[in-house]
């Protein structure tokens, strides 16, 4: 079974720093594209960055100039630097694989992690 885990939410004050990282483990083969997605109080679940095959990484214009993916793939492992926090970040942030193949199998899956929970507060 395919498990992310996500970790280095928080607490933060506005204008500052958080690195989320999520790694993905359980037999697998390929992923095809690894992403972020923030889902806050009584709004919908949003794209924050998705980090495509050939390097391409795609932001949301609310974070586009603050926030930066990168990806290890030999790792299975993505990261989210998130840099100059504003209020409007608080939300429970999710990381998702997508077009996950494990060894043996020619069916691909998508697959999201539990979510850290990040505050921006003062």
């Amino acid at each position: 079974q395919v498990q992310l885990v996500e970790s280095g939410g928080g607490l933060v004050q506005p204008g500052g720093s958080l690195r989320l990282s999520c790694t993905a483990s359980g037999s697998i083969f390929s992923i095809n594209a690894m992403g972020w997605y923030r889902q806050a109080p009584g709004k919908q679940r949003e794209l924050v960055a998705l980090s495509r095959p050939g390097g391409i990484s795609n932001y949301a214009a609310s974070v586009k100039g603050r926030f930066t993916i990168s990806r290890d793939s030999a790792k299975n492992t993505v990261y989210l630097q998130m840099n100059s926090l504003k209020f409007e970040d608080t939300a429970v942030y999710f990381c998702n694989a997508e077009g996950v193949r494990q060894a043996g199998s020619w069916k691909s899956n998508d697959y999201w992690g539990q979510g850290t929970q990040v505050t921006v507060s003062s």
